[in-house]
This record gives C-alpha cells, structure tokens and sequence, in this order.
C-alpha cells in the first residue's frame, strides 16, 4: 500500500549562492519551484524525514529555513498572483488494467 502524501511549503533564504544553487537543485528533486526561494511538496513522511536529512549536509548555521506542512483544506485554500500554481493531487502516472 502506498504511503500518505502530505502538502509542504519550503522556504529558505541562504547566504552563500553555491550553497543556495546545491539547496535549489535539491529540492527540485522534490517538488516544484514557485519563487526562487520557495518549494511546494507533496511528500509522505518518510520523503519528508529524507529531504531533511540531506538538507542538514548542506545548510550552515547563518541560513534560514522553514518547513509548513498544509492540511487538506488550506492547500486548497491557497492564494498567488502574478504567479502560476497549481496546488492539485497529481494523477498516477500509470493505469492498472484488469481482465474481463
């Protein structure tokens, strides 16, 4: 069975642009980039616990960063201008055919 997948907003501000372009193609890998500094996810708890993991090798300690996880309804509830987001489950990327 497969796992909950939960809603997260990711912001961060970094200091150092090596550092930012690493964190950035980090999490690329997760989900998907409104603004430069910002991420939205949708991930189980065990991406989530991963992506923390491997943020930690990266950030120092004059960076900032912050994790928002959204419940069901304010996700839907989320307002932007001037910018393009689509906050929608996503379809599976496959098609069980059974037999007749």
């Amino acid at each position: 069975m497969a796992e909950e997948r939960f809603w997260y907003l990711i912001c961060y501000d970094i200091r150092e642009p090596k550092r930012w372009r690493r964190v950035y193609k980090l999490l690329k890998g997760y989900g998907k980039s409104l603004q430069y500094s910002i991420f939205q996810c949708r991930m189980s708890r065990r991406q989530l616990e991963r992506m923390r993991w491997e943020l930690e090798k990266e950030l120092a300690a004059e960076d900032s960063f912050m994790i928002a996880g959204l419940c069901t309804a304010c996700h839907s509830k989320v307002v932007a201008r001037n910018t393009r987001t689509d906050w929608l489950e996503e379809q599976p990327r496959f098609q069980i055919v059974g037999a007749a």
